[in-house]
């Protein structure tokens, strides 16, 4: 028969050599393909951490730009709002003033045209005056009448050339 030790000691070197030929086989196998493939995902989760990361501030830069843009934009619009406001007042006040320069010449025009109707008128009158004068003094020497007659004769006239009138 057999010693144990001695099957024991066989038994245990051929476990520890079939367990260091299972470990170059592994290694060769498994653990290589196995470590690379770790190594490969390691990588590929690095960077698309570091791509992540690249992508925020790139984002935060962007947002920042946009802010400034729009901060822009607002005050631009705000300049626009106050230079359309002055330009309207503006254009108001020359609008009141041409229209006050223009009632003023309006007036001044009228004035004028009323004064020069007011002296036709007058010069009209002294003439029709002057006729009625000439008029009722040459009735008079035609007749020579008593004082109510002259009366009752100017006032016949004044009739005639106020209907004429």
């Amino acid at each position: 028969m057999f010693d144990i030790t001695e099957i024991a000691w066989w038994n245990a070197l051929y476990q520890l050599v079939a367990f260091g030929v299972l470990l170059l086989l592994l290694k060769k196998f498994a653990f290589g393909p196995v470590m690379n493939m770790m190594e490969t995902r390691e990588k590929h989760v690095a960077d698309q951490i570091a791509s992540a990361e690249k992508n925020r501030e790139e984002s935060e830069k962007y947002l920042e730009e946009q802010r400034e843009a729009i901060q822009a934009a607002r005050m631009e619009a705000k300049e626009i709002v106050e230079n359309a406001k002055k330009m309207s007042d503006q254009q108001a006040q020359d609008v009141i003033k041409n229209a006050r320069l223009e009632a003023e010449r309006m007036k001044d025009n009228a004035v004028k045209e009323i004064n020069t109707e007011k002296e036709q008128a007058i010069s009209a009158l002294r003439e029709q005056v002057s006729t009625l004068s000439v008029l009722i003094a040459s009735k008079v020497i035609e007749k020579e009448l008593d004082e109510k007659e002259q009366e009752r004769l100017i006032q016949e006239t004044l009739k005639e050339v106020g209907g004429n009138l």
